[in-house]
């Protein structure tokens, strides 16, 4: 009898580790130059970490599919989501998405109708199940040295309103949402937290955001 109870037992856990063997989760990321790591070595962007960090913790992770080019706005990424004809369901989504329509002077009103289009579709493609999208905040592109001689107290008042909107509407659809935005704005007293340019995050700010994204994750995916 126990000679049988442990045939099974090996049975069944090697088929439960050979199906997470064989089916990798898969990760989109939609964004702009946030998502595609302006300014940082392949590795060192957020969604790579994220991937790399899953992997540690025994999950099996796909390269992600990252949807996203610097300047994009909302309107910009609608299009290139539209030029990737993305046919499968992804095991988790990622948008982070309004940097750029700050910074071009477009309306909060605005952002708000084409960010709900843009998460209605992040659900989509995670298969109809909210909780494994995440909507990440705008960082503050104001405290860096590239913003030196701008008005740094109108834009943070600006991405703050632009991450009100953007968070109700996630939490009207139940999405999760992840604040980076306060990692970010440590690169006013931090400068290694900005990459080369002296706008962008580096890799090691992209490296806190992917462990606080990969704890989110982790309670999705269980």
């Amino acid at each position: 009898m126990l000679g049988l109870m442990l045939f099974c037992c090996t049975f069944f856990c090697s088929n439960e580790i050979s199906d997470t063997t064989m089916t990798p989760i898969s990760y989109l990321a939609l964004g702009d130059s946030y998502t595609i790591g302006e300014q940082v070595a392949d590795k060192e962007r957020f969604p790579v970490q994220v991937a790399n960090i899953l992997r540690s913790k025994g999950y099996s992770v796909e390269d992600p599919l990252i949807i996203a080019t610097t300047g994009w706005t909302t309107d910009e990424l609608e299009q290139g989501i539209a030029a990737a004809h993305i046919t499968k369901i992804y095991d988790i989504v990622t948008l982070l998405i309004g940097v750029n329509n700050q910074y071009r002077g477009r309306s909060v009103k605005e952002y708000e109708g084409e960010f709900t289009a843009l998460l209605k579709k992040a659900i989509v493609f995670a298969g109809n199940k909210s909780s494994h999208v995440v909507v990440l905040s705008i960082p503050d592109w104001g405290v860096t040295l590239f913003a030196a001689d701008r008005n740094r107290a109108q834009i943070a008042a600006e991405i703050d309103a632009y991450n009100a909107a953007n968070k109700a509407i996630a939490d009207s659809m139940q999405v999760p949402y992840l604040d980076i935005t306060p990692f970010t704005r440590e690169a006013a007293q931090d400068n290694s937290l900005l990459a080369t340019d002296g706008l962008h995050p580096s890799g090691k700010d992209y490296g806190r955001w992917a462990k606080a994204l990969a704890s989110v994750l982790q309670q999705a995916l269980h």
